[in-house]
């Protein structure tokens, strides 16, 4: 279906401010959509200027069936969750609890929108090495961030094939581009040497645990668009559209896309891979932890097949982009690119260099 047929839609984005529900209010706004963010955040600068702060982990599902009942909403995306930073029952509360509200409220509303959750590749858990991603690969995941969100996942997919809700699930790849999260390995490097470029000289190391994964990068801008595509199709429940993966189709080598990063950045920054490196609660932040994936790669057919979507954003656009939003000065960049990339000093496992 052509995007042009959300140009007058309300749209109602839960997690607004955060970097995929930014992306997605933009994407919206864009083509000409009503757009409301509501989150637990206060916000000044929000896509369409309608925001609402409400933490939907602690309202009652009524009270969120008022709000999406006064927008009139048409979509909802729930962008809403947490990924880092929290124990496992706070995980549950946002990840799971909220949904499980969410899809309380819209079954309940007289006009009801279409429901997407956005989900994650991590509700699969880890994958055979050299085997794609389907929709129907059974979930086992390992760490508290895949199970809980594949809790609301499934909160979604029984109320939706119950007829209860218009309701599909997004299974997103690991985020990169302008806007990625911060915390995510990626984000952190991109931060970093902007960091490094900012002060000057001096301890410039990057410290991470060991790049040995290959996973699924799938470009923060072509999310929206595929959130997009999702929102204009035909109803899941025609199309059987119940769940649809959304990344690249390439299981790119973490170490590679760390080491091009550092070289575009053009600084002269050595990279050390250490196993004591500070653990992360989501896996996508230390490739080969306990409970991560060594190997993700998503076969993405059904998003071709079932929303009209692929993937435009090659990696290398996505990797600049995000050095130059994460502050790196754009003319740097231009000129490293220009001059074929800098050089990366890689120092090996738990070795620092002398």
């Amino acid at each position: 279906m052509g995007s042009s047929q959300a140009a007058g839609l309300s749209v109602v984005v839960l997690g607004g401010t955060g970097s995929l529900g930014r992306r997605v209010g933009e994407v919206f706004d864009a083509e000409g959509a009503r757009v409301l963010t509501v989150s637990r955040a206060p916000a000044t600068e929000v896509p369409g200027g309608r925001h609402i702060r409400l933490d939907l982990t602690r309202e009652p599902s009524a009270r969120l069936a008022g709000v999406l009942a006064g927008a009139g909403a048409d979509v909802v995306v729930n962008a809403a969750g947490l990924a880092w930073g929290g124990a496992e029952e706070d995980l549950a509360a946002a990840n799971a609890g909220l949904v499980r509200g969410l899809v309380e409220a819209v079954a309940v509303l007289e006009r009801r929108p279409r429901l997407i959750q956005l989900g994650t590749v991590h509700e699969y858990g880890p994958a055979a090495p050299g085997t794609a991603i389907t929709e129907g690969l059974p979930c086992a995941p390992r760490s508290a961030y895949g199970r809980t969100k594949l809790l609301g996942a499934e909160a979604v997919l029984r109320a939706a094939r119950a007829g209860a809700v218009d309701g599909t699930v997004l299974r997103i790849a690991n985020v990169h581009g302008p806007g990625a999260p911060r915390a995510s390995l990626l984000g952190r490097v991109a931060h970093h040497l902007a960091e490094v470029a900012r002060r000057g000289p001096g301890e410039a190391a990057l410290r991470l645990a060991p790049l040995d994964a290959r996973r699924d990068f799938v470009d923060i801008r072509d999310v929206g668009q595929a959130v997009l595509a999702a929102a204009t199709a035909p109803r899941p429940s025609a199309t059987g559209a119940w769940i649809v993966n959304i990344g690249s189709g390439r299981a790119a080598p973490v170490r590679e896309l760390v080491e091009r990063m550092i070289a575009l950045s053009g600084l002269d920054v050595p990279l050390v891979e250490e196993d004591r490196a500070r653990p992360e609660s989501l896996p996508e932040s230390r490739p080969g932890a306990p409970g991560g994936a060594d190997w993700q790669l998503m076969d993405i057919s059904a998003a071709r097949r079932l929303l009209g979507w692929r993937p435009r954003y090659r990696a290398d656009r996505s990797l600049r982009d995000q050095l130059v939003a994460a502050g790196l000065p754009p003319d740097r960049v231009s000129r490293t690119v220009r001059a074929g990339g800098g050089r990366v000093r890689s120092v090996g496992k738990g070795r620092a260099e002398r």
